[in-house]
């Protein structure tokens, strides 16, 4: 099992905090150039702590609107980060699973076709595309509905337990694993409440995690 920790955008903090993790998930800010990172300094770091790297996409860049050329833009934008990514040697790019109107069902074929899109480029850097459910925020796609995509083009899925959880529950929680397992590739886990708590540690929110460990591609994170 690998165990990581989120480290933000700060080189400073991944140096801080790596001693012990087996990865890092630096974080590239949208509209930041990430040719302006210390690629030097960050493997050093990354190195002399014996971890590998991921990174987590833009959070508010959304995957697909009803605009085709603002689509095109979209896939360019992160086809140059994730070249970046795979010249920093990251195993993982985490993209938040949105779209302008995630309940608009025309949307889903273009999401669908964006993600296969932005999923090659990332093949072509070296790099594995994860999408992440993030259905709990205003323009996040549904946990059935970016699990039916992220089937439907092949893409590896991670899962944000935490996430889940604030958008339907333990039982959404269990239903997605039951589904759609299989595509988990990554996870995010923390803690939280329903009145909107997110991010806690764990134990400290009340998520049931007896719910999360009956399936195998948990228990592979664990053993």
């Amino acid at each position: 099992m690998d165990v990581g920790l989120t480290v933000g955008e700060s080189i400073e903090r991944t140096e801080r905090t790596i001693e012990g993790f087996d990865l890092a998930e630096l974080s590239i800010g949208e509209g930041s150039d990430p040719n302006e990172i210390d690629a030097d300094r960050l493997e050093s770091i990354l190195a002399d702590a014996d971890a590998d790297l991921c990174v987590h996409l833009p959070f508010e860049q959304v995957v697909a609107t009803p605009v085709p050329e603002l689509n095109d833009a979209i896939v360019d934008y992160l086809a140059r980060l994730l070249e970046w990514a795979g010249a920093a040697d990251a195993r993982k790019a985490v993209l938040h699973g949105t779209a302008r109107n995630p309940h608009d069902t025309d949307l889903r074929p273009l999401f669908a076709d964006q993600l296969d899109a932005i999923g090659t480029a990332a093949a072509d850097a070296g790099v594995e595309l994860v999408v992440e459910n993030v259905g709990h925020q205003k323009r996040g796609l549904p946990l059935s509905v970016l699990g039916d995509l992220a089937d439907e083009t092949g893409t590896a899925v991670c899962f944000d337990i935490g996430h889940a959880y604030m958008e339907d529950g333990d039982e959404g929680v269990d239903r997605f694993l039951s589904e759609y397992g299989d595509l988990v590739s990554h996870l995010h886990v923390h803690d939280a409440r329903s009145r909107g708590d997110t991010h806690l540690p764990l134990g400290a929110g009340e998520i049931d995690y007896g719910v999360v460990r009956k399936y195998p591609v948990i228990r592979r994170y664990r053993d």
